[in-house]
Parts: structure tokens; C-alpha cells; sequence
């Protein structure tokens, strides 16, 4: 394992764990979820890594070990996230294993950039992990719409406006967000189609050119991630192939799944080989699409 940093050029640096392997067949980029740290993600690299990956993961700017300075001087949005950071990391990747096929698993938001990021014609197939348009008006559980509804539309302008920052680790909901990334992201949760009604995006039409083959996979007690956002996320994606899971926990004798724990060790015989085998007939079907 090492501690890579990837410089951007006028602006901050990532931080990102790789996991090398001698002999590998491909390498696997994991796109962490928002206000998630790349060491959650840590136990599933690790063991892609036993099996002769190489892996890489990484903090968004403004996360973990790629926050530098005062995250209220942290000037970055999630669309940055997408657009820049998933860039930065898989060229970065390319540029150090030349010839190697990329693979890339995105979490919740992670799969976000795997829809929209000119990152993804660097990749030769993607798993996207409880990703979905993130409609607050999808959420199915009255109490939980309200209160998601609550923190995006009340409590996020407020608190950035005082704080500087969304102090979301105060509200029991992973790291603590820059500001621009929670404003962009709430007014998104409004918006009938997520970011692809936003204008400066143009993502409809970034979604549209991914060709690569997906595997999506949901579960049925996430709370956010239900089918109908799923497929809200997935429908500019006219030109990939999608092999689409719908996983029920109590089927696969799991106690809880929900919107993180496919990465937990606790569910790590049930559902890693799901997608482990997938990546493995993924990385031995042909030639890399790579460029």
C-alpha cells in the first residue's frame, strides 16, 4: 500500500491509497460517496488487491486527507468532484500503468461521475454502488423525505451562511461538506431530474456517450437509492449496457444493507463476489476500450 498525492495544476491536491499488484491483469478506481473517506473504503481495496488488482483510492478535495487548508476557503463543488477530480485521478492512473485496463467502482455519488466524467472513456467497464438521482421528492419514507427535505432546504443555507461549511459530521452524516458542494447538491435534491437540469452541466449529454458496459446495483432498504431513483440517474444512459441488481438484504440473510454496507466487512461474503466476479469477466472479455 502507498500514499500517493496527484497535483493539479492550480488547484489543490488529492490524496489516494494504490494498492499495487504484481502481474495484474487490471486496476480498479474507486469513487468514494459524498462526505465518505477513502479509508471506509479500505477493507474492499484490499481484498480486490488480494485477488491481483491494482487499486486505487482517493478523498475528494475538500474530504479526508485531500482537505488542505480551512474548509471554509475550500472553493469546490460537487460537479468539481465529477468533472475534475474523477479526471485527475483515472489520467493520473493511465498515465502510471500505461496499457493497463481500468475498471472503476462508484459509490453513490462516485457512480455520479462514472454517468458524467470524461474520466469514463478512459474505462474499460464500472460498477455504479447505490448511485441514483438524488430527488428528495423520490424518497419514499414520508419521515425520511422530511427530513431530508429539512436539511436541504432549511438547514443547508442557514448553516453554510453562519458556519462557512456544512457541518454535516455534526449531524451524524460523514465528513463535514466545503459550502459550494452542499449548495450545488441541495439544489439539485429540487430539481425534477437532478443534475441533469442544470444548465451548466450539460450533463444529458455527457450521459449519453458513455458506452461502456455497467453493472448497477441497489438494495431494497436503502433509504435514498430506491429503484425509481435509480432509474432516474440511469435514463440518459442510452448507449451503455446495463446488467441492473436489485438486492433484497432478508434474501441474501443480511440484517441490514442500507445505502452503505455493501462495503462493510459484516456483508462482505454475501456481496462482494457479486460484483468481484463481474470485474474479473469484465477485465479478461477482449481489448481495453482505453484511449
Amino acid at each position: 500500500m502507498q500514499q500517493v498525492t496527484i497535483q493539479q495544476a492550480g488547484k489543490d491536491p488529492i490524496s489516494a491509497t494504490l494498492w499495487p499488484a504484481a502481474d495484474a491483469k487490471a486496476s480498479i478506481i474507486i469513487h468514494p460517496a459524498t462526505a465518505v473517506p477513502q479509508d471506509f473504503y479500505r477493507p474492499f481495496a484490499e481484498h480486490l488487491n488480494s485477488l491481483g488488482f491494482i487499486v486505487l483510492s482517493y478523498d475528494y478535495r475538500g474530504i479526508g486527507r485531500s482537505r488542505q487548508k480551512d474548509i471554509r476557503r475550500c472553493d469546490v463543488s460537487m460537479s468539481d468532484w465529477m468533472l475534475e477530480d474523477a479526471v485527475y485521478v483515472t489520467d493520473w492512473l493511465a498515465h502510471h500503468l500505461e496499457g493497463l485496463p481500468i475498471l472503476a467502482i462508484g459509490h453513490s455519488v462516485g457512480g455520479h461521475a462514472i454517468a458524467i466524467s470524461s474520466a469514463t472513456r478512459s474505462v474499460k467497464a464500472a460498477v455504479m454502488i447505490a448511485s441514483h438521482a438524488g430527488i428528495t421528492a423520490l424518497i419514499e419514507k414520508p419521515m425520511e423525505r422530511f427530513r431530508v427535505g429539512l436539511i436541504m432546504r432549511v438547514l443547508t443555507p442557514v448553516l453554510c451562511g453562519l458556519c462557512g461549511y456544512m457541518p454535516t459530521r455534526r449531524l451524524g452524516f460523514g465528513e463535514d461538506l466545503p459550502r459550494g458542494v452542499m449548495q450545488q447538491w441541495s439544489r439539485w435534491t429540487q430539481k425534477p431530474h437532478y443534475f441533469y437540469d442544470d444548465p451548466q452541466l450539460d450533463a444529458k449529454k455527457r450521459a449519453s456517450q458513455v458506452d461502456i458496459p455497467l453493472l448497477v446495483l441497489g438494495f431494497d432498504d436503502d433509504p435514498w437509492a430506491n429503484p425509481q431513483a435509480i432509474s432516474r440517474l440511469l435514463e440518459p444512459l442510452s448507449k451503455a449496457p446495463i446488467e441492473r441488481l436489485q438486492l433484497e438484504h432478508k434474501k441474501l440473510g443480511l440484517a441490514h444493507i442500507g445505502h452503505m454496507g455493501f462495503f462493510r466487512k459484516r456483508n462482505a461474503e454475501a456481496l462482494w463476489p457479486i460484483v468481484i466476479d463481474w470485474l474479473i469477466a469484465q477485465s479478461e472479455s477482449g481489448p481495453a476500450s482505453n484511449p
